[in-house]
């Protein structure tokens, strides 16, 4: 029984056994009465609720006590935040952000459907609401709501067999908005929709609330809304970090999605030029049980876009499927970092939807506020459309829908093949369409001497079990696959109910250059091979291993030596450096050996101790003698993009955003030690003053570079004699490297990452080659192709120098053609932007 669900059915053993209930009252049908069709569904007066999301994980287990005991509706009294006349939703006629609050208070005090929960807070502080439509309930048949739950995930073989379940589960749908905080209006849309349900006398609604759950997460980028801007407060585009879930509120969007368990999701997107809804076309996620999803997936898709035309909107005509419209790589459903692609590996059938007309950017400031309202207000119109045919399927398709879901995890747990999908399995299948894997038997973490990284190996399995893959830890030594492993070692058994994304996140995933001529956005994304934690893959064979649920990996912080001694912490994380900049910055003197080997001077016991618990870093003993450079708090001057700013500040680094702006406008340098570039920085664009100080940087510091811009910096300022030859510039993915030869980056993993990677040719004298290229093809999984004239494939980049370092003008410079912080993401690969500037900053 799954650990997280275990103290739940313990409580709701009896409130399984009560199964049968009893029909609901026919009704009309609303064709024939005028009302809003939501369809038949399972005509059955039975209601529920789920647990209070923002909470369950505080009690036992992982269970919110107080939600199993409390019945729907759950009412709570929003804080109402002041009124904020610069909210860029105002403009287009829509709800701003202080309003949202006052009009959900007011829908709770008139309504026993409606609840609402604060999940969470943005960035900046701003409430995250989920909306629950349901019809009331008492505490026993929440009980019973949440038991049947549990029951399709932990055993979905009795679950296909119970009666009760058969009859009285509510299906839940979730449905989210405003990821992208400048694609307003899914969220008016929501409100909407939200009303209507909570007042409406429509029999036909209201019995969709007897059998449906309806959630609602209102506004998922409050502050993106506020400000208008795409990106949330930090920066980051959340539709593109599910699998790494670096912000709150992609956690808080995560835990609605594993807490609701939704049948359907959709997810409301704009602007492309056009309505858009999918299914996606080609390449689909490999490890998705496919026929469970296109079937469903399509036919709803295409009641989304009959509705849509059916508002007569004539801009919004015009409808993409991409399934049936787009060719391979336009519009993929491949990577688990979108909303949509990620729900499925939880069971949903699920949508992005773009509405049609842009309201953002440039049309945002330059169309009259007239039209700006005109087409927001059609797009909201977009926006429930799809809501509202999407809650008429379910009640339609409610018995199948939620068979689909229970089959779903039936064949994760049980091993099974997945199955093949011949051509025409729904109109328009074919060969392009067919993406499968053979799922290994385990992956083993392995701890001990084989653990590359203790510390890395526990974040990775604190991150599985957050996104609800099942993973065991060793009581005893044992042997799997021909290798044996010592107690404390962890265990992801691939037969499991989400066993797709289990396999998902860890996988290599695949070459996909042959099979597309693009890609919508990343193609190549690996916890395994990026993370900086040995894993090893079981791939036949029984798993019979002792062992015990994990609920969180066991500590790994310590200190070895014995005491007297100098410590010493090898860099091969990113929490390793978060180590060496919390004892930095408590004044403490640190000492950096010629391998990276980072030395505390045993003075220093209590604080590395203190140090070694809060990042989970394990010191060693220090080599007898060992002096080295001193190693003082560094200051970092960044002219870098956002993610690459979130994971310096992430490793403790004091970082100081720069720009060529920022320097022009006669900021001061003199307190940075090192320059880090690659984005918004151009040394041939910088005035004399500005100039002066980068200069005078240069000869007392270093300098770091990734990227185009990072390696234009490098040749205009005259540092290293290298030539950067660029790849295509939409490669990206995972590659095979040799870092055999690296003086600085010693102990890097034997992949990287890369997008629009670079390699360095015409290497002058002093140059070293930290990093290669894998000869031949290094892809291991991703997209990149060459250039239409041959150049910039990934056989040009095979055996060539991918990271380079050296001296010049006084500055130790090292060069990333790599991508070693991409959307926080290669978390093993932190390592090698904290030691490259440590040595840059050492003598």
């Amino acid at each position: 029984m799954h650990v997280k669900r275990r103290f739940l059915l313990a409580l709701t053993t009896a409130a399984l056994a009560v199964t049968s209930l009893t029909a609901a009252p026919a009704v009309a049908d609303p064709a024939a009465t005028g009302e809003r069709d939501f369809g038949n569904g399972s005509e059955r007066n039975e209601v529920a609720a789920t647990d209070t999301v923002a909470t369950r994980r505080a009690g036992p287990a992982g269970v919110n006590t107080a939600g199993i005991r409390q019945g729907y509706p759950r009412k709570t009294r929003l804080r109402v935040h002041p009124e904020d006349a610069t909210d860029k939703s105002i403009k287009l006629g829509l709800t701003p952000y202080h309003a949202i609050a006052p009009r959900l208070n007011a829908l709770q005090a008139r309504s026993d459907r409606v609840s609402v929960e604060v999940v969470g807070e943005s960035g900046l502080g701003r409430d995250l609401y989920l909306v629950t439509l349901t019809a009331p309930e008492t505490a026993h048949e929440t009980r019973r709501q949440d038991a049947w739950r549990a029951l399709i995930e932990d055993d979905p073989r009795r679950a296909a067999r119970d009666k009760g379940l058969d009859r009285g589960y509510k299906a839940p749908v979730w449905i989210n908005n405003n990821i992208h905080g400048n694609e307003w209006e899914g969220t008016d849309a929501a409100l909407r929709q939200i009303e209507y349900l909570a007042t409406t006398n429509d029999p036909a609604a209201r019995r969709l609330l007897t059998t449906s759950r309806v959630y609602f997460n209102v506004t998922a980028n409050p502050d993106g809304r506020v400000a208008g801007t795409r990106a949330n407060a930090s920066g980051f585009d959340m539709n593109r970090d599910f699998v790494t879930n670096t912000q709150a509120e992609n956690r808080a969007m995560r835990d609605m999605i594993i807490d609701t368990q939704p049948v359907i999701t959709l997810d409301e997107h704009g602007y492309v030029g056009g309505t858009l809804i999918e299914p996606t076309g080609p390449p689909h996620g490999q490890n998705y049980d496919f026929d469970l999803y296109i079937e469903h997936g399509y036919a709803n898709g295409l009641a989304m876009e009959k509705a849509v035309q059916a508002l007569g909107h004539p801009e919004a005509q015009e409808v993409v499927v991409p399934f049936r419209d787009l060719p391979p790589g336009e519009w993929d459903g491949w990577p688990p970092i979108f909303t949509a692609q990620y729900a499925m590996y939880h069971g949903a059938v699920s949508y992005t939807v773009e509405i049609p007309l842009r309201v953002n950017n440039a049309a945002y400031d330059q169309l009259p506020v007239e039209e700006l309202r005109r087409r927001s207000a059609i797009n909201t119109d977009v926006a429930e459309a799809t809501m509202r045919t999407t809650l008429s399927y379910l009640s339609r398709h409610r018995d199948e829908l939620v068979d689909n879901q229970i089959e779903i995890f039936r064949r994760g747990a049980a091993g099974e093949a997945q199955r093949y999908l011949p051509d025409g399995f729904v109109p328009g299948f074919g060969p392009e369409d067919r993406f499968t894997t053979e799922f290994p038997r385990a992956y083993v973490i392995p701890a001990g001497a084989t653990q590359r990284s203790a510390t890395a190996a526990a974040r990775l399995v604190d991150q599985l079990v957050a996104h609800d893959v099942r993973v065991r830890q060793a009581t005893r030594p044992f042997s799997l696959g021909g290798r044996a492993y010592p107690a404390g070692s962890y265990l992801v058994d691939m037969h499991q109910p989400k066993r797709a994304l289990a396999n998902a996140m860890p996988e290599a995933g695949k070459d996909l250059s042959a099979d597309a001529p693009r890609m919508y956005d990343i193609a190549g994304w690996s916890h395994r091979l990026l993370w900086g934690a040995s894993v090893d893959i079981v791939r036949h064979g029984h798993v019979r291993v002792p062992s015990r649920d994990v609920v969180a990996a066991s500590p790994t912080g310590g200190v070895a030596a014995a005491p007297g001694r100098d410590l010493a912490l090898r860099l091969l994380d990113g929490k390793d450096a978060s180590a060496v900049n919390d004892l930095l910055g408590r004044g403490i003197e640190l000492r950096r050996l010629a391998d990276g080997t980072v030395v505390v001077p045993g003075a220093a016991r209590a604080q590395a101790r203190a140090v070694a618990d809060r990042y989970g870093v394990r010191f060693g003993t220090a080599p007898p003698g060992a002096e080295g450079s001193v190693l003082r708090r560094v200051t970092v001057a960044a002219a870098v993009a956002s993610d690459e700013l979130f994971s310096l500040r992430e490793m403790g680094f004091d970082v100081r955003p720069v720009s060529t702006a920022t320097l022009n406008a006669g900021y001061d340098l003199s307190a940075a030690d090192v320059l880090v570039v690659s984005s918004g920085l151009r040394y041939d664009q910088l005035v004399p003053t500005a100039k002066a100080q980068v200069d005078a940087l240069f000869a007392r510091g270093g300098v770091v570079t990734r990227g185009v811009t990072g390696s234009r910096f490098n040749a205009d300022a005259g540092l290293l004699p290298v030539t950067a030859v660029p790849g295509r510039g939409d490669a990206n993915g995972i590659v095979d490297v040799d870092s055999s030869g690296a003086s600085v980056l010693t102990g890097a993993m034997p992949q990287s990452f890369v997008y629009s990677p670079q390699w360095f040719t015409g290497l002058g004298a002093g140059v070293r080659v930290e990093q290669r290229y894998a000869p031949g093809n290094p892809v291991v999984a991703g997209h990149w192709l060459p250039n239409e004239n041959g150049s910039g494939g990934p056989t040009q980049a095979g055996g060539q120098p991918a990271v380079v370092s050296g001296e010049a003008r006084g500055a130790r410079v090292l060069m990333f053609g790599t991508e070693p912080m991409f959307r926080a993401h290669p978390k093993g690969m932190f390592a090698q932007v904290a030691t490259a500037i440590y040595w840059t900053t050492t003598r």
